[in-house]
């Protein structure tokens, strides 16, 4: 059976979203770039962004002769105070909530601490609600248009239900219905895997922004890869893929959670690097930013013990050239330290067990949104619904 032709007001709402899209990602644009990027003429280009203005989610300004040469093009930038993001970014012992405004821009931070005794689902979705509900009330101007939450663990491909997170010890939560309940919002709540949003994030604004074959292998608890490949996610048939924590560097090697032995996560995750540098603490936010703080301060146990993981990470890092041919790696959390204090070590590893053409030195780089990749990347899930239909943007407000 034939397809039936796009009816105009569908041709519209596609390419309200596309500019809309495009001012979100780059920022501030004139209307010559948009025609220029979107191959649409001016008009057309004039009456969607009057529509987005009417809307609220851009605004548009006219450059004074001193900034631009010849007749100025009207310039259209995100709207200080249109929809934004809620962006939660949920670890085993804390959460981080922030109001994330179009085009990256953070509006308002919370922090939390998820403690032993409240860690069951329902405790965490009634304090994240509560932080919720205080950071929207504090945000001066503007309206939520969705909800992400950066899961540590495998997430349904619907993006509602938790299907395991081993270090908050769930399996098979509803989290998103849990988390909509307590805040009472038709709000779109979307879940993802940390390191999954981690590498959108960083591909949109960070490290890996001018590349598509991207690998983001983050070093919390435990140590996870979201990839890119030709700028498409990569999650494999059950959520599975990057799971790169678990590959067996050495079957000899010590015992993993998991029950198998000398998987990457034994040498390079943060209860190895604890040990190792002689710290008898829980892993988790805090004993990392002690960690981070005796690196500065050049303490030799700490540093040591970051050196000897350089072997392999450089190993686990070749692996995953190995296997996807990156045009860059880009580490987070503890490893982006082993990367700053050992870094050529690193380099070392990955060129004598990569295959190929890839030098270390080109493609690894530290993560360029910090500790905040993953916060970020579940604003870009938060904001999905709005980019793909924007004049569904008041819907759930």
């Amino acid at each position: 059976m034939a397809r039936s032709a796009a009816r105009p007001d569908e041709i519209r709402r596609h390419n309200l979203g596309l500019l809309l899209e495009q001012v979100h990602r780059d920022g501030e644009l004139s209307r010559a770039e948009l025609t220029q990027r979107l191959g649409l003429n001016r008009s057309t280009i004039g009456t969607l962004v009057a529509g987005l203005t009417e809307l609220g989610v851009v605004t548009e300004s006219v450059p004074t002769a001193n900034d631009r040469a010849g007749r100025p093009s009207h310039v259209v930038g995100p709207s200080m105070d249109g929809p934004y993001a809620v962006a939660i970014d949920l670890d085993v012992d804390h959460v981080v909530i922030a109001a994330i405004g179009l085009g990256g821009r953070e509006i308002l931070r919370r922090e939390g601490v998820i403690d032993d005794q409240h860690r069951a689902p329902e405790a965490v979705a009634e304090q994240i609600a509560k932080l919720v509900k205080e950071l929207t009330a504090d945000v001066d101007a503007g309206w939520p248009t969705g909800i992400g939450v950066s899961i540590p663990g495998t997430v349904s491909r619907g993006g509602v239900r938790v299907d395991r997170s081993p270090n908050l010890d769930w399996s098979d939560v509803p989290f998103a219905q849990l988390l909509s309940k307590r805040l009472a919002t038709e709000l779109p709540v979307r879940l993802g895997n940390d390191a999954d949003l981690g590498v959108l994030a960083e591909h949109l604004r960070g490290a890996a922004r001018d590349h598509t074959n991207v690998v983001y292998l983050t070093g919390r608890i435990g140590v996870g890869a979201g990839i890119l490949i030709d700028g498409a996610p990569l999650r494999g048939r059950s959520g599975l893929a990057g799971e790169i924590g678990h590959v067996v560097l050495d079957p000899a090697g010590p015992l993993c959670h998991c029950g198998n032995h000398g998987c990457a996560e034994t040498y390079i995750g943060q209860l190895a690097v604890l040990a190792a540098a002689g710290r008898e603490l829980p892993p988790g936010r805090d004993s990392a930013s002690l960690l981070v703080s005796a690196v500065q301060q050049g303490d030799p146990a700490v540093v040591g013990a970051l050196r000897r993981c350089a072997d392999p990470l450089g190993r686990t890092i070749a692996t995953l050239v190995n296997l996807l041919d990156p045009d860059c790696v880009v580490l987070g959390g503890i490893l982006a330290e082993i990367l700053a204090v050992a870094g050529e070590d690193v380099i070392d590893a990955v060129d004598t067990h990569g295959f190929g053409s890839h030098r270390g030195q080109s493609i690894l780089r530290a993560a360029g949104l910090g500790q905040y990749s993953s916060l970020m990347g579940a604003a870009e899930l938060a904001f999905q619904e709005l980019l793909a239909d924007p004049l569904s943007v008041r819907g759930a407000a």
